[in-house]
């Protein structure tokens, strides 16, 4: 009994992980001229910075109960479009314009929590309205156009070679390990948890819940800027529009990420799973000869999927 129960236990940790590798193999079979190359590697691990930093940034409001943060998303192209505006248009040396508009993304991510912690204003509303803000914002000091011509030099920070892959894969990396350090092992990643769980109770307890949320509101903008800024460098610039694409994703991954490693319980290296399994999804699609629709219906699909699972796993945790 108990080792039917330990078996079944892993079974729903590692399912997600066994079927992205079923996936890899029957794209292996189905195409192995071109699933099976380097390339394919490389833009499976290596093309997902932006995604890591994303999920990592919602991940941070969504642990203390946030559900919504809409506006993760037109922070990062913010982020992404300050530092190319400030760099090119204006001839701020990189590096200024680079703590500018980091800064910028964290001074957002406070004002959210202010206004949603301080002032108890609705969580959509106020992520939703911001979201749009800073697309409006960022199409503004663009006047409507990318913006390009970042320094060769600033794109190292994103695009350096590390045995074989860009060293952004690597920060998104450490950034998730370091997460998830956080949550395992530190009294902070457990109150993260508890505030989550229950902010009543975890007031009782002698957790300073609001502290906490406006932190976590705090960070997310802070992982939003950063991953803007590393991502600008990458592409030697940024169109602000392309921020929107990115809001699909970020929680098709993040809720398939509960069904990863810790079922019910979002979580950061089920999430950075959750990346490469839908990247190693949607590319293989496209090999087989998918159209470009084809990322809108498997994220869309994926995360009715991922919501649903989480929910049922989220039931049996309770």
């Amino acid at each position: 009994m108990h080792r039917s129960l330990s078996l079944g236990h892993l079974g729903s940790r590692f399912a997600a992980v066994g079927f992205w590798l079923v996936l890899a193999v029957l794209y292996a079979a189905l195409r192995p001229d071109t699933f099976l190359t380097e390339g394919t590697f490389q833009t499976i691990f290596g093309s997902q910075q932006a995604l890591v930093f994303l999920t990592a940034a919602l991940l941070c409001t969504i642990i203390v109960g946030e559900f919504v943060d809409m506006s993760v998303a037109s922070n990062f192209g913010f982020a992404a479009v300050l530092v190319a505006v400030l760099n090119v248009n204006l001839h701020w040396n990189v590096w200024a314009a680079t703590l500018a508009a980091v800064a910028a993304s964290t001074l957002v991510g406070l004002v959210n929590g202010w206004l949603t912690v301080r002032l108890g204003v609705n969580t959509i509303v106020v992520t939703l309205g911001m979201g749009t803000f800073l697309l409006g914002l960022g199409l503004w000091i663009t006047n409507l156009t990318p913006i390009s011509g970042l320094p060769s030099g600033f794109a190292q920070i994103a695009l350096f070679d590390i045995a074989g892959l860009p060293v952004g894969f690597y920060e998104g990396l450490l950034l998730m390990l370091a997460f998830a350090y956080v949550m395992k092992f530190t009294p902070l990643g457990r109150n993260m948890r508890f505030v989550g769980a229950n902010r009543e109770v975890s007031r009782l307890a002698g957790v300073r819940v609001n502290r906490l949320r406006l932190g976590a509101f705090t960070a997310a903008g802070l992982i939003a800027g950063v991953g803007g800024v590393i991502s600008a460098a990458a592409t030697g610039g940024f169109d602000a529009s392309v921020s929107q694409s990115y809001l699909l994703p970020i929680f098709a991954a993040t809720f398939l990420g509960t069904a990863i490693l810790e079922p019910g319980k979002f979580n950061p290296l089920g999430t950075l799973l959750a990346v490469y399994f839908l990247a190693t999804g949607i590319l293989g699609l496209q090999l087989l000869g998918a159209s470009g629709w084809v990322s809108s219906v498997f994220y869309g699909g994926v995360l009715v999927i991922a919501v649903t699972i989480s929910t049922l796993l989220h039931r049996k945790v309770r």
